[in-house]
């Protein structure tokens, strides 16, 4: 990214860190006012009431700023990728602000969250590629119930979403595409105006508004880099492999032992490390491990040997796969052990 480039995107990072800020800070108000507080529960990992929906934040500075950013930078984007961005984030924050007033059933949810996609797929693809709209279609709606799925632990989803569309940021200014790189590091700064008030302790949490909201932009922004650089989509894909991987063994270990896989539960790894004695901090910490000394230098290496990519997009999902297992094993133990030493 040239320096020219530098100071605006500056500029608007920092709006949407203002706006989120502004906007969370008035969610907690709203949220304790309107009785929206998730309770502690078996199936939860926080302890007190704490306000939800302060994702409307990250919502709210994303559709200021990204459409400032994509229509005015070097390598700007047409009009009707802006506006199916803007359609589609505010298509998921809705039904996610309504789920978190008044709880939904999960297939109007996901109507909704696939029409979302859907429209944003389509003005992406326009006049080429339009075979891929399925399966574009589908990974939106996937990542955007995933992210949801691993938003259970303070400050986890914020984390993550400000080290993927860092990532993201990086690989687009490194393809030549100012607007997009500018577009990430507004999502990562919106992020940023979010954690600060769901770092542990967290004093609201993002709610479906934000989970499901932050799946899509991530999504959406990988979608981004692939219709650039189609080879792009491996090291995009290494930056997201601790929450993909933990997300999808874990629906799949419900599957294969005939549970809801859809239904509330706490089995995914940041919940067995929470419940093995792990802090909320300690536990997001794992993942920042992961994230930092794993997928970050697999990125990379992917993003400078264009040719091992896909291998290396390979191997990183398996040894996440390996780590799933064997923490989790570890975990089981854990508690088994603490047992027999008080017995002792």
């Amino acid at each position: 990214m040239s320096r020219d480039a530098l100071a605006p995107v500056l500029g608007w990072s920092l709006a949407a860190l203002v706006i989120a800020v502004v906007v969370v800070r008035g969610a907690i108000a709203y949220a304790r006012r309107r009785g929206m507080l998730d309770q502690p529960g078996q199936r939860r990992s926080h302890t007190l009431p704490t306000p939800r929906g302060g994702g409307i934040g990250i919502v709210l500075a994303c559709l200021v700023a990204m459409p400032g950013v994509l229509w005015s930078f070097p390598g700007a984007w047409p009009p009707r990728v802006v506006l199916g961005i803007a359609g589609a984030l505010a298509l998921v924050a809705m039904i996610g602000w309504w789920d978190d007033h008044r709880p939904l059933r999960q297939w109007p949810r996901l109507a909704v969250q696939l029409l979302a996609t859907a429209w944003f797929s389509g003005a992406l693809l326009m006049g080429e590629r339009m075979a891929w709209m399925p399966l574009l279609v589908l990974a939106g709606g996937w990542s955007i119930n995933l992210h949801n799925f691993m938003d259970g632990i303070d400050a986890l989803l914020a984390q993550q979403g400000m080290f993927v569309a860092i990532g993201l940021a990086c690989l687009a200014a490194d393809a030549g595409q100012p607007a997009l790189a500018g577009a990430g590091f507004v999502v990562a700064a919106a992020c940023l105006g979010f954690w600060c008030f769901n770092r542990p302790p967290a004093r609201i949490f993002m709610g479906d508004v934000g989970s499901g909201s932050v799946g899509l932009l991530l999504f959406i922004l990988t979608a981004m880099l692939w219709r650039i650089q189609p080879r792009l989509l491996w090291p995009a894909l290494i930056l997201s492999s601790g929450f993909v991987s933990d997300a999808s063994l874990t629906l799949l270990n419900r599957f294969l032992r005939g549970r809801r896989w859809y239904a509330p539960h706490r089995e995914h790894l940041y919940q067995w490390l929470v419940r093995s004695g792990r802090t909320h901090a300690r536990s997001a910490a794992f993942y920042l491990g992961w994230n930092l000394l794993v997928a970050a230098p697999a990125a990379v290496a992917a993003r400078l040997h264009p040719a091992m990519a896909l291998p290396v997009c390979a191997a990183v999902y398996t040894a996440a796969g390996a780590t799933w297992i064997v923490t989790k094993r570890r975990c089981l133990r854990r508690p088994q052990q603490k047992a027999g030493h008080v017995a002792t």
